[in-house]
């Protein structure tokens, strides 16, 4: 049926409560629960009702209601005071402002395929999402000035459903943007503001919608517009949904869409930062407007681009990266290289793979992003020695310690993730300063202020609330499936507020293994089933449409679930989602977490239940790695390496076991005379203390911004300067390099210290190198003697290296040579290897490694 005409309806609010519209489209609502509070007291069922979703429900509500409210007195204070709460923040100064207020015109410009914020958008799958969400909103809290970007997806991700044998099924529920907390982008004479990308078959229009978070926006992209023809305005339909050409036509409108809009917007970049490889198209488009914008060569615009641009990975395996046939690429960006960048097919396609002089069919989007980037970083310490490995292929001859990817660990938005009485506890005992910045140790120092009986009765009380929320969840499950009255009665009845409460919940990708805990049904149901200390376990997660392996993981955990001594003490929540996951993170006592090591890229779920007061049972994977110590929480195994992976499920499983029946359940129900686990609470209070500070997001987007963001800032403003003189110069530079590093070498190396080349500890060793430039000048270059243990490779160690400094210039047969110097300090006795080598130096060079060329003593 075609429709003649479209108006919209909005909610008619009394003048007293006009304010309620500007709270339900910040998002700053989201970790506030006082205005939570108060759309809540409009209605508590209709809250529930709309998912949490203030938009949805100011439509919905009765006028009756609204003017009701309005002639409330208690309800008028309330909404004053969020009212007040909200415009506080906006004005308020906060960390940028304190510290960078010399810095103008700064805007970060974050891409991220997916976005977690609240329940109620449904813009992400997992925690790839909600950390993008969570580095939005510490963002806003410090101040620093930054703009999302991603895509407006119309079905969002599926919502999971259970059929009676436990088999996951998937629906799709089209999100109403009008009825969101979002707004459409408009000009001046009220029409949405619109850009277009070209695909092969013409140009794809879309629309951008705004959401605001705190002070900052997010602007999501959406191709659902009448000017494209109907395939088109589904490429933004579904997340992670299509074929592999759906995912290409995303990532373009993600990439170049992105940086088309925000030019349209007027945004002037100062960095952009990729949040995964999804939105790496970026980087082309970013080349071709400087091209035309300053006149720049294709070498010269990509310097600049890689200059401000910052890759983040999250991906420990070569098969989680997205790639695409070289003939689907060249379908999409064949005229684009050709026209619009200037260059020919060979070095288009270079910039889709690490090892450029290696043909490959396929063109990888995180080596997209690794080429076009000035920093990229893995997000745990572990992941950032993974990707090293991953990539080496890429760096020939670059010690793989060295290869230039760093680390930030990740972290999680405090506030968003904890429950309100952790909050009024916290409060009460810490001041309020943790709420502006939660990344100040001294300040969860206090922590040791709260007692004992005060911090176990809050946890309990949110572990009460959880297993409520669990019964209620699950007869609804039972309801919405057909089940019987006994049935759906039964489940009101699982769980016990008292028991040892173990919490598992995440993507059911298959190397989590959610069911390795259930690989000794005997074993487990003695522990599960001791009426003295009783254990029980709350499940949720989604496996991808795709993924037959996960979903049959879910079906055995729902078939062992249902066995009649499991079923009060084993819960699997259907359609886990952000408000499932509060509730367990806020009332769990045990996060369990085993994943396959290494494959952990960092993993945040165990982060959000440390404030809660919650202790993580862990794989040393991921942040956990770098975490673990044992008076704050748990571990499964060691660093082991396992060639069988049956043999590593079952020695981590047993462990499982062996650590819960030894250690976890003993000390939690080892109680004094009042009732209270002083030990447990003493692990709890050392949790906090020492983990809250450090895995959250403010610390997180602070390293960010001082470690990545500030540098590229800094590095773009000396190759802009001059009419981007600088740039010119480094691009010139780097071409002499290029033409010369072949036939530079080292032609000797010499030690001059000790007796047969013997010396004693706290003595220098002294080394020579002769070395032929090649026309390149010593400045040009920097020495480095490289050393180490005899047995480092054997041992595990590392090698270490040393500057060398200009000796002497020396001409023989009318070849010019320089002699550089250095030397060892030996601190320990033992026997030890070196040689030297040259690298590139340059002072805009964004690493020792930018150019990739290094040479080795022979």
């Amino acid at each position: 049926m075609k429709f003649t005409g479209e108006f919209k309806v909005l909610p008619n609010l009394p003048a007293k409560l006009e304010g309620l519209r500007e709270l339900a489209y910040n998002l700053y609502w989201t970790w506030q629960h006082d205005i939570q509070l108060l759309f809540r007291r409009l209605d508590r069922d209709l809250w529930e009702e709309t998912h949490h979703n203030p938009v949805l429900m100011l439509g919905k509500i009765s006028q009756e209601r609204l003017n009701e409210a309005a002639r409330d007195e208690g309800f008028i204070a309330h909404l004053k005071r969020a009212h007040h709460q909200l415009k506080s923040y906006l004005g308020s100064a906060t960390w940028f402002s304190k510290n960078y207020s010399d810095l103008k015109n700064f805007n970060i410009i974050y891409f991220s395929f997916e976005y977690g914020l609240t329940e109620c958008l449904q813009t992400y799958s997992g925690g790839l999402g909600v950390l993008a969400g969570d580095h939005l909103k510490s963002a806003s809290d410090l101040g620093i000035p930054l703009t999302g970007i991603g895509v407006a997806f119309r079905d969002g991700y599926f919502q999971q459903y259970l059929t009676a044998d436990g088999w996951q099924k998937e629906r799709y529920e089209v999100n109403d943007f009008d009825n969101l907390p979002m707004t459409l982008v408009k000009d001046r004479e009220g029409n949405p503001v619109t850009e277009h990308v070209n695909f092969p078959d013409g140009k794809v229009y879309f629309q951008i919608w705004k959401i605001e978070i705190g002070r900052n926006p997010l602007y999501l992209l959406d191709t659902n517009v009448k000017e494209n023809k109907p395939e088109d305005r589904k490429i933004t339909e579904r997340l992670y949904g299509g074929n592999n050409e759906t995912r290409i036509r995303q990532e373009i409108v993600l990439g170049i869409g992105g940086i088309r809009a925000v030019r349209r917007l007027r945004i002037v970049p100062t960095v952009c930062h990729m949040n995964e490889g999804h939105s790496a198209f970026l980087s082309l488009e970013r080349i071709r407007t400087l091209m035309r914008d300053y006149h720049l060569s294709f070498e010269e615009a990509r310097e600049m681009g890689v200059a401000s641009t910052v890759f983040t990975t999250h991906t420990p395996v070569p098969a989680g990266i997205d790639i695409f046939p070289n003939d689907l690429v060249e379908r999409y960006f064949g005229k684009y290289y050709r026209e619009e960048l200037g260059i020919p097919s060979d070095k288009f396609y270079s910039l889709g793979r690490l090892a450029a002089d290696k043909h490959s069919p396929v063109f990888n989007m995180a080596h997209l992003a690794m080429n076009t980037a000035a920093s990229v970083n893995g997000v745990s310490r572990l992941h950032g020695r993974v990707s090293r490995e991953m990539w080496k292929e890429g760096f020939p001859e670059i010690p793989v310690e060295e290869i230039p990817v760093k680390s930030v660990t990740n972290g999680v938005h405090i506030l968003s993730h904890l429950a309100p009485e952790m909050k009024e506890l916290f409060v009460r005992y810490l001041g309020e300063s943790w709420t502006e910045d939660p990344s100040i140790g001294s300040v969860w120092a206090k922590t040791d202020r709260i007692p004992d009986e005060e911090l176990w009765r809050t946890h309990e009380r949110r572990r009460e609330r959880l297993i409520a929320f669990a019964r209620s969840r699950l007869a609804a499950q039972i309801r919405a499936r057909g089940g019987s009255p006994a049935e759906i009665e039964k489940a009101r009845e699982v769980l016990k507020p008292g028991a040892l409460t173990i919490g598992f919940a995440r993507r059911f990708a298959t190397y989590k293994r959610a069911n390795l805990i259930f690989r000794d049904i005997e074993r487990l149901s003695a522990i599960l089933g001791d009426p003295e200390m009783p254990v029980q376990i709350i499940i949720a997660g989604k496996a991808h449409p795709q993924d037959e392996e996960g979903k049959k993981i879910i079906s055995e955990i729902i078939h062992i679930a249902s066995e009649e001594e499991f079923r009060n003490k084993i819960v699997f929540l259907e359609n886990y989602d952000m408000n499932v996951a509060r509730y367990l993170v806020e009332g769990c006592d045990i996060w369990l977490n085993n994943p396959r090591r290494p494959l952990e890229a960092s993993g945040t779920s165990g982060m959000k239940v440390i404030a809660n007061g919650g202790l993580n049972f862990s794989i040393l994977d991921g942040w956990w790695d770098e975490a673990y110590q044992p008076d704050l929480g748990w571990k499964i195994s060691n660093r082991d390496s396992f060639s069988d992976t049956e043999v590593q499920n079952e020695i981590e499983s047993r462990e499982i076991y062996t650590v819960l029946e030894n250690e976890i359940i003993p000390q939690f129900y080892m109680r004094g005379d009042d009732g209270l686990p002083r030990e447990w609470i003493k692990k709890m209070r050392n949790s906090i203390k020492t983990l809250t500070p450090v895995f959250n997001t403010s610390r997180m987007v602070k390293e960010y911004f001082e470690t990545f963001y500030l540098q590229c800032y800094k590095t773009k403003s000396l190759l802009m300067a001059d009419n981007q003189k600088k740039v010119r110069e480094l691009n010139a530079w780097k071409e002499k390099v290029r033409n010369a590093w072949d036939h530079v070498s080292v032609i000797s190396v010499s030690g001059k210290s000790g007796v047969n080349g013997e010396i004693k500890v706290g003595e220098l060793y002294e080394i020579d190198g002769k070395v032929f430039l090649n026309g390149l000048s010593p400045d040009e270059v920097e020495a480095e003697i490289y050393y180490g243990s005899a047995i480092a490779a054997e041992t595990g160690r590392s090698y270490s290296s040393v500057m060398m400094q200009l000796k002497e210039k020396v001409t023989e047969n009318n070849t010019e040579y320089y002699i550089f110097t250095g030397s060892i300090k030996c601190n320990v006795s033992g026997s030890f290897v070196y040689t030297i080598r040259i690298k590139p130096r340059h002072e805009l060079l964004h690493d020792s490694y930018d150019l990739r060329k290094i040479r080795w003593a022979n």
